[in-house]
């Protein structure tokens, strides 16, 4: 495929069709300051939007660097062959009825192939999208209103709802926006491949997101790796994420990591940062924009309110922020500023002793900004504009950009509530090079995932993907635990036995006090299908008798747990494999206390990511007992990542639940394997 300049940066646009989205794209391009030419094309038409038409596009004076298509979706096809045959750099399909609607017309997947094949090498975004605003250059092939403005310098936008990008562009935060993209289908450009492009651009500063499906795996793990090379972050905001788990698993892992979870890896794996609205996405650009990644996550907290203070140290509580106390240069310096009468403190309530004196203000925020402080905040909410002055309160605008510039720290102003941040206060302070963030909680949910984005993270090794999708059999745990064990995960001293006299005999050659369990049974607690604790021969043959005649699996019962783990796998096609670690047993579930990975994950990675469990502490021994062989733990969930890997192509789904972790070891007292195949 050609590249994507042509389309995305035009010096001229055709815009085929007649109707009411063609008139608007010629008022859209009219109103943006489109310094080329734009020609209509329509077969009867003279004139298109106020432009005189032309009647085919073999008749346009050139090859238009851009086309917007908006006629129904047979001629969209037609339209498309004649502009790849005449040479354009590329077009827009705005026509729906394609893939999307394969459910109800019968021919709208062959209907995309044609239209991908008439293309060619031509670049097509779409179909069913309402394509893009290049609001550098001031291009719009966007057949509606939008709230944008041209800017020199500003973040890009790409969403995969058409009706989510027009909205972002009505945005009144202040957030300079240099690209908004919509991608449709997808049909034959990605969102990974307009990504790169956009990333490509030295005047993009960061990249926001809005994603139902990641699609392209592969082009996305390139996209983030490009990015990460250019220093430009990336926020992805995530539709979808209560869906169920891409397999029909019958784990608790299924039901504990679905594609949600399977997202969240891969964005943290490739050191995206994840929203949850898009009025975090919006405040995390603009910190990106202004300050980039911060470098940690301490920040300076300074207001004129005991009451914002208060709420201030609340929300941080709640984040992964900190306002470390003060030091004794940030106290010495304070005091000179503000004198006797003032707690001092971070969150400093500064009072109002000096308000209305920019000097002083200054002095108090530059006493702050120590050199340890990755940002300074200063809440500051605007009195209504149509019913106040707010002369005084740009005096501490105008503090806060003494301070920046006397400490080279970043200094963001954040307003309690989104609409005291008025947009052209937002946007003059953005030219002054302070953030404006609008809203107490999500600004500093912005400022939490910026101070995430700034920790250093090695560049992750290539995925493994899932190879076709098998058909699986649910090996029995004996076939299992043989599999994991060749891999070197521990497991119980175990014999199968098929009658109860054999499970007794059994037994003995394996030591009292054994487990007893019926095989075939997914989930044994609760079903009759297993026995704990059973300490002679006559109560395993008593135990076995309702079991028969399942087949018997008798194991050693394993002593000194300490910590009960839950260690899974599942195949999410859309993300690759998704390694689960959390709490085990019977309440893996009820507990949901769990962390997501994607497979191959690094040791040090997997012994981090179960520092971030909430049973952690009991892993380094809790309250006086004894630390948990965390060295085993991690040997186990290395040798299940092997497994995992050799499997690529069979595997559906693996559980250990539970991985019981004594002083000196980690056993699979449980395991669960799905896969197609032999073993």
């Amino acid at each position: 495929m050609q590249p994507l300049t042509r389309l995305l940066r035009p010096r001229s646009i055709a815009v085929i069709g007649g109707g009411t989205w063609c008139a608007n794209v010629v008022a859209a391009c009219r109103k943006i300051g489109f310094a080329g030419p734009v020609w209509p094309v329509h077969p009867t038409r003279d004139s298109v939007g106020g432009l005189a038409a032309h009647p085919t596009v073999d008749a346009l004076p050139g090859a238009p660097d851009a086309a917007f298509v908006a006629v129904n979706r047979e001629a969209t096809v037609e339209a498309v062959r004649a502009l790849s045959a005449r040479g354009a750099g590329g077009a827009v399909c705005f026509a729906s009825g394609f893939r999307e609607a394969a459910a109800e017309i019968e021919d709208g997947q062959d209907l995309e192939a044609a239209l991908v094949a008439a293309a060619g090498e031509m670049p097509i975004i779409g179909p069913n999208c309402y394509g893009f605003l290049n609001l550098f250059d001031g291009a719009a092939l966007w057949p509606d209103q939008h709230g944008g403005l041209r800017t020199e310098r500003g973040v890009a936008l790409i969403a995969q709802s058409s009706n989510i990008a027009l909205n972002l562009t009505m945005q009144a935060r202040g957030l300079p926006i240099g690209y908004v993209v919509t991608v449709g289908n997808q049909a034959q450009t990605g969102l990974a491949t307009i990504a790169l492009a956009l990333l490509d651009d030295p005047r993009v500063t960061a990249l926001g997101l809005h994603v139902e499906g990641v699609g392209d795996l592969a082009g996305f793990e390139a996209m983030a790796a490009r990015a990460r090379a250019l220093s430009k972050p990336v926020v992805v905001l995530k539709s979808g994420l209560s869906e169920a788990a891409q397999v029909a698993a019958v784990s608790h892992t299924g039901a504990l990591a679905g594609s949600g979870a399977g997202a969240a890896a891969l964005f943290d794996r490739l050191g995206i940062g994840q929203v949850e609205s898009l009025s975090d996405l919006l405040e995390t650009l603009k910190i990106l924009h202004v300050a980039g990644p911060l470098p940690s996550n301490r920040i300076a907290s300074m207001s004129c309110s005991g009451g914002e203070a208060g709420l201030m140290a609340d929300h941080v509580a709640r984040l992964d922020l900190c306002c470390p106390p003060l030091t004794d240069g940030q106290r010495t310096a304070l005091r000179a500023a503000l004198g006797p009468r003032v707690a001092l403190a971070n969150p400093l309530d500064y009072h109002t002793y000096v308000w209305g004196d920019r000097d002083a203000i200054a002095r108090t925020f530059t006493a702050m900004m120590a050199p340890h402080l990755a940002l300074g905040v200063v809440v500051l909410d605007f009195p209504r504009p149509d019913r106040c002055d707010g002369a005084p309160w740009e005096i501490v605008v105008d503090a806060v950009a003494d301070t920046a510039a006397a400490t080279g720290r970043p200094m963001a102003i954040l307003s309690s509530l989104p609409e005291t941040l008025p947009e052209a206060r937002a946007r003059a302070m953005m030219d002054r090079g302070i953030v404006p963030l609008c809203g107490m909680a999500e600004g500093l949910r912005a400022v939490e995932l910026a101070a995430r984005l700034g920790a250093a993270k090695p560049a992750p090794p290539p995925l493994l993907r899932p190879g076709p999708k098998p058909a699986p059999r649910l090996l029995s745990e004996a076939e299992a635990k043989a599999l994991l064990a060749r891999s070197g995960v521990g497991v119980p001293r175990s014999a199968t036995a098929a009658t109860p006299a054999e499970a007794a005999r059994a037994a003995a050659g394996i030591g009292f006090p054994v487990v007893l369990k019926a095989l075939g049974v997914a989930h044994k607690t609760g079903t009759g299908a297993i026995a704990l604790n059973l300490a002679a021969p006559e109560d395993v043959a008593r135990a076995a008798a309702p079991m028969a005649p399942a087949a018997l699996l008798v194991e050693e019962m394993v002593a000194g747990g300490l910590v009960e783990l839950l260690v899974g796998v599942v195949r999410d096609d859309a993300h690759g494999f998704v390694l689960t670690l959390g709490a085990g047993g019977t309440v893996a579930e009820l507990l949901s206390d769990t962390v997501s990975l994607l497979v191959p994950a690094p040791r040090p990675e997997v012994d981090a990511a179960l520092g971030r469990l909430r049973l952690a502490p009991l892993l380094a021994g809790y309250r006086g007992s004894a630390p948990a062989a965390r060295d085993a733990v991690l040997d186990a969930i290395m040798a299940v990542q092997d497994v995992v890997i050799g499997l690529a192509d069979r595997l559906a789904e693996l559980e250990i639940n539970p991985l019981i972790v004594t002083a000196n070891r980690a056993v699979a007292a449980d395991a669960l394997i799905r896969m197609g195949g032999d073993t």
